[in-house]
């Protein structure tokens, strides 16, 4: 069953701090907290020292843990794959920067062949916790190969989870509990929202539990499903909605591998409709996946059919044309009122 955010703030022990931050300020603070808890965490990729990342989010670090813990590489990431891959097998915890989603296609061969396979082909002698961090998604008017929305690649993979915060919170806590886990996290954090939104979060160092679907607002008309940086336009079309007398249940799927379909079977059971949100392309996305779960373990919930509201399948085009590519809230309403009427 996934959780309900709010839920956390009641059953956290006393922080030891809290601050007001934005979702990259969230990921700093949890590898700061991670750092100091368990030396054998460690930070590498391009940049992310003496820059302290080209979006900030290792700023600090360097100075606070020295070089032999967080180390600037070359511009190469298959280097940077089978390097982390080598540090995990042998003791340390390795959270290596992939600058933009985009250029993770490299470091692939490291990633899919030997990371995921790991526990497998050993027969559980070695594990490999390793967090692959990466910038993805469209929205910060970026050249070519830095707005790719790359999920499904990863979430196919079986031995790697796949986890996208929404929130700083959630990238808090979804963050410590990556660091924490004994295989492979792809770690994909949204630029359109790193400094959209600020949020107190307490840093006490308490993770947030991985493979569960987070239920953002209650509803009874029809389930909203989103991940990501969508999760912003999800909410706004509630709101809407409301506004129209339609009652959304919005649910932040948050790990897409493994994916948690219980929370989402009993919501659907609820409402009976189902909207899928997310800004990669439609053909073989998550939300496909999540649709065909639905087909098939929840087929007699349904009053309508299932709606995806998704980017189109092309690449990402340039800054001009992202406004076009990428989902509103208003197409989010249109799908929503679809399934009302029908």
């Amino acid at each position: 069953m996934g959780v309900n955010e709010s839920i956390r703030g009641a059953t956290a022990t006393i922080p030891s701090t809290s601050r007001i931050v934005t979702l990259v300020e969230a990921v700093n603070m949890a590898l700061h907290n991670a750092m100091e808890a368990d030396p054998n965490v460690v930070v590498l990729g391009e940049d992310v020292g003496t820059n302290g990342g080209v979006f900030r989010a290792t700023v600090g670090l360097k100075e606070r843990f020295g070089v032999k813990r967080v180390m600037d590489t070359p511009l190469a990431e298959c280097m940077i794959g089978g390097i982390s891959v080598g540090m995990a097998t042998q003791g340390l915890r390795p959270v290596a920067e992939i600058q933009f989603m985009g250029f993770a296609l490299s470091a692939l061969e490291h990633i899919i062949s030997h990371a995921a396979r790991i526990r497998n082909r050993t027969r559980g002698r070695l594990s490999c916790p390793l967090v692959l961090r990466m910038p993805f998604g469209a929205g910060i008017h970026a050249p070519e190969h830095h707005s790719e929305s790359l999920e499904a690649l990863f979430a196919h993979i079986p031995g790697l989870r796949v986890v996208v915060p929404s929130s700083p919170a959630r990238a808090y806590g979804l963050l410590l509990s990556a660091i924490q886990d004994p295989d492979p996290v792809i770690f994909l954090e949204p630029t359109r929202i790193y400094r959209l939104i600020r949020q107190e979060v307490m840093d006490d160092g308490h993770g947030l539990p991985l493979d569960t679907c987070f239920t953002l607002q209650p509803g009874t008309d029809v389930t909203l499903v989103s991940w990501g940086a969508m999760v912003h336009e999800t909410l706004q079309a509630a709101k809407s909605l409301s506004k129209l007398g339609i009652s959304a249940e919005v649910i932040d799927v948050a790990t897409l591998a493994p994916l948690d379909m219980d929370t989402i079977l009993h919501s659907v059971r609820k409402t009976g409709r189902c909207v899928i949100v997310h800004e990669a392309a439609r053909h073989c996305g998550v939300g496909a996946e999540i649709a065909a779960r639905l087909a098939e373990k929840g087929l007699f919930y349904l009053k309508a059919p299932i709606e995806r509201v998704t980017g189109f399948d092309i690449p990402v085009p340039y800054s001009r044309n992202e406004g076009v590519y990428l989902p509103s809230s208003e197409d989010i309403v249109q799908a929503c009122q679809r399934t009302m009427e029908y």
